[in-house]
């Protein structure tokens, strides 16, 4: 057995619960534990070797880092390193695997519920039911070398599938990334301290509602029906027609309502707007459950403390360019039907009547969400509905990878076609991103230094304090 079927697995963050510290003789560094006062003598090549050991880089890549900087390294320095890490309970082995060495290691498993499925466009996706956050695309070669790594060496399934050895490894990389493999678990992301940037966005997962979706989305399916959809489409079209008509009269409540600076109309415009956004929410998730689809999260994000909602829709990737679009689109659909619903009660209720201005309002708050969700340059419905009609997935960070390979001269390994999506996006996205930014710490710093800026001054030295302090004297 060759060590290059370890190469492509990723070591773990040791940094959370340990600190490499160097002795006060220089042969030696020690080991230490943030808690507790465990610790553990290691050489000066398994020190350099630890300090990669963020849950960043494979065991082949820290073994080259290893040998390119200090020279002549054993071979099997990084993965009798993990052994050693193991034998003294520093990591610990899956609890679904026992623990074996190199020589008792042939193959690697991938795990029992993964589900290929061949998506219409020429891919395949490796798909895990338990964790569909985790889902891998593949091309028809890619499949057959994962396919193989349960029966040949990987020397075989190199030569037997014309693919390059590190590429291989990457893929390999990938499959343990995704927790994939019998015995690997998804690398959880490192701790970092807060910052004041963490208030830009921030998520709380609510729950898994797949169960309860399952049991309604039957009494719904008349929703995706083409009659349904006919119907939809001429009571939106005629809503439209008379909005454009009554376009004077919009504008002219909307002065004599926003004119008043009502408490209580603020706070029954916020109140609508959650009820817009959880029915638009809702659209999302039953419509991929329409397609027989898992809905695995759902929960509150907050954009510099504005709340929203969000739903997980990651299972979408497995469906046709169509379904995908229609599950974005879905939950649009349902802010545009929404706002026509609150037109119509504008309409054919009595003026100064709490229905008439709950009509107007629910009408406006339908119409400014939709809009906001309708912008591609930011990852809300607008951007993932360019996604789904495209068939680019990652589309933002593939624009900025283009330059990236453009202005170091690397090759692109993108379609052709492609080219002119990703230069038009890239800086209009790029633009929009500074914008907003710059426009949310002008007006936030000109607030607070106008109306707090001594409690904002005491924030920030605690803040600092926090931030800057170690957790533990470190030697």
């Amino acid at each position: 057995m060759t060590l290059d079927v370890y190469q492509g697995l990723v070591c773990p963050n040791l940094r959370q619960s340990w600190q490499l510290i160097k002795a006060q003789q220089a042969s030696h560094y020690v080991l230490r534990s943030l808690q507790g006062d465990r610790q553990y003598q290691c050489s000066i090549p398994e020190a350099h070797a630890l300090s990669y050991f963020t849950g960043e880089y494979t065991i082949g890549q820290i073994q080259q880092f290893c040998q390119d900087q200090l020279g002549n390294v054993p071979a099997n320095l990084v993965v009798q390193l993990i052994y050693k890490l193991i034998d003294c309970h520093v990591l610990e082995p899956s609890v679904n695997e026992p623990v074996s060495h190199p020589a008792a290691t042939t193959d690697y498993r991938l795990k029992s519920s993964l589900h290929w499925f061949h998506h219409p466009d020429g891919y395949w996706i490796l798909r895990n039911p338990n964790q569909v956050k985790y889902q891998m695309q593949v091309s028809d070669r890619h499949k057959t070398a994962i396919e193989l790594l349960e029966r040949l060496p990987l020397a075989q399934i190199v030569q037997q599938c014309q693919i390059p050895a590190a590429e291989l490894r990457h893929l390999i990389q990938h499959l343990a990334l995704a927790g994939m493999l019998v015995g690997i678990e998804p690398p959880k992301p490192p701790q970092r301290k807060f910052t004041p940037l963490n208030l830009l966005f921030f998520s709380l997962p609510l729950g898994n509602p797949d169960r309860w979706l399952s049991c309604h989305v039957d009494r719904l399916r008349w929703l995706w029906t083409p009659m349904f959809s006919l119907c939809l489409s001429i009571f939106l079209l005629v809503s439209l027609v008379y909005g454009i008509r009554h376009g004077q009269e919009f504008t002219t409540t909307a002065i004599a309502l926003w004119q008043q600076r009502d408490l209580g109309l603020m706070l029954a415009f916020g109140l609508l707007s959650l009820f817009v956004i959880s029915i638009h929410e809702l659209g999302h998730a039953f419509t991929l459950k329409h397609f027989d689809r898992i809905v695995p999260e759902v929960g509150l994000m907050f954009m510099f403390l504005f709340p929203a909602a969000y739903t997980n829709t990651t299972d979408q990737y497995a469906l046709t360019r169509r379904q995908r679009a229609l599950v974005v689109g879905a939950g649009v659909i349902c802010q545009v039907t929404i706002a026509a619903i609150g037109f119509w009660l504008w309409q054919f209720t009595y003026p100064e009547t709490w229905l008439h201005i709950t009509g107007y309002l629910l009408m406006i708050a339908a119409l400014m969400t939709v809009t906001v969700n309708l912008n591609p340059l930011s990852k809300f419905d607008g951007y993932y509905l360019a996604v789904a009609l495209s068939g680019i997935n990652n589309l933002r960070s593939r624009s900025f990878q283009f330059y990236a390979n453009l202005l170091q001269r690397h090759p692109i390994q993108e379609d052709s076609q492609h080219y002119w999506i990703f230069a038009v996006y890239a800086p209009f996205s790029l633009a929009y991103s500074m914008s907003v930014l710059a426009f949310l710490l002008i007006h936030v710093v000109g607030w607070t230094a106008t109306y707090i800026p001594m409690l904002a001054l005491v924030l920030l030295m605690l803040w600092a304090i926090y931030y800057y302090f170690p957790t533990q004297p470190r030697s």
